[in-house]
């Protein structure tokens, strides 16, 4: 019983203890604030518009490049919708290698070798738009008199390879010739142009600007044919297409709307540049795109840059194409592109 009332008393005075504020045991102090001081509230951040898709864009040189230099000069202002990286190129062959590898999203190329890179591949890319017509031209040292592609017969035609003598081919066939000889000695027009320039050659096939380039330093030289008319007689109208611009196909995929941006301002960029062909000459020598702004003023107008879309292009192209793999297979990348190969917005 004295054991008892033992244990009853230490309890109590223990419990007297803790209510005073005496010694107790020691307990883990929470971290958190008290009941009585609740934490504030997290408040969600606010929605903030995403960052513009920076869009890689390659440009050759010349004449397929002209109709962007608009619009380069408004990115390099920040004048332009979207963030664009621009690089301009002189072979067409380095544009082909960044389409394959993925670093460039869209470029300007000839349209032949969009087809190439399309079966290269295995439809990797589409074409947005074309951006050139027929710009190549038969030019003469006017030693021989050359007004009709009949006077060719039996004449040596010097040309650029690949797509120029592809072209000059097709009509040369079309028009029953059997014995004119198209010679590639001269592969690239710069070099093939210095060539007319100094005398070399006395019967060439030459693309704008390098015709106004080739005449500005040999005045003696005659421009005997405008080979897009030419074409035009053997050949659907309007189907001579040798400028467009490509799109990868993942990336016009995964950013509609950065494409979409792309075709308003590059439309815009080539009509600006057909109604201010003096201020887009200063902007095509100021991008690199060409490197005498008097002389590519005096070429645009022969140039037949333009911006045709849609079914319009697709018909065109598909032409044209479908000729260039009768020419020469190899010239389109082997096999026509399937219909994929169209870039068509809904």
């Amino acid at each position: 019983m004295k054991k008892v009332f033992a244990l009853l008393l230490a309890a109590a005075m223990l419990l007297a203890m803790t209510a005073c504020g005496g010694t107790a045991p020691e307990t883990t102090v929470p971290t958190t604030q008290p009941a009585t001081n609740p934490p504030e509230t997290t408040q969600a951040p606010p929605e903030t518009t995403a960052p513009a898709v920076p869009v890689n864009v390659m440009v050759l040189n010349g004449t397929t490049g002209f109709g962007m230099a608009n619009l380069m000069d408004a990115a390099a202002r920040g004048e332009a919708a979207q963030e664009y990286a621009f690089s301009v190129e002189t072979d067409a062959s380095n544009i082909v290698a960044a389409l394959v590898n993925g670093s460039v999203d869209i470029a300007a190329l000839p349209t032949n070798a969009a087809a190439a890179v399309y079966n290269k591949t295995q439809g990797g890319v589409q074409v947005l738009a074309l951006n050139t017509l027929g710009v190549l031209y038969l030019v003469t040292d006017g030693s021989v008199e050359i007004s009709s592609m009949a006077d060719l017969a039996g004449q040596t035609v010097y040309a650029p390879a690949q797509n120029p003598s592809f072209i000059f081919q097709h009509i040369v066939q079309a028009n029953g010739l059997t014995d004119v000889t198209i010679d590639n000695t001269y592969a690239q027009p710069a070099d093939l142009n210095a060539a007319v320039a100094s005398g070399q050659v006395s019967i060439a096939v030459l693309p704008e600007p390098m015709v106004t380039v080739a005449r500005a330093k040999n005045p003696d030289l005659v421009v005997a044919l405008d080979l897009t008319a030419e074409w035009d007689k053997v050949s659907p109208a309007g189907s001579l297409v040798q400028g467009c611009v490509v799109v990868r196909k993942a990336f016009a995929e995964a950013n509609p709307d950065a494409v979409a941006a792309f075709l308003d301002e590059y439309g815009t960029s080539i009509q600006t540049m057909l109604e201010d062909v003096e201020g887009t000459a200063a902007k095509i020598q100021a991008c690199g795109i060409f490197a005498q702004a008097a002389v590519a003023a005096k070429a645009i107008p022969n140039c037949n840059v333009c911006f045709i879309a849609g079914g319009e292009m697709q018909t065109a192209l598909a032409e044209f194409l479908n000729i260039m793999f009768q020419v020469a297979p190899a010239s389109v990348g082997g096999s026509l592109p399937g219909d994929d190969f169209y870039y068509i917005s809904e």
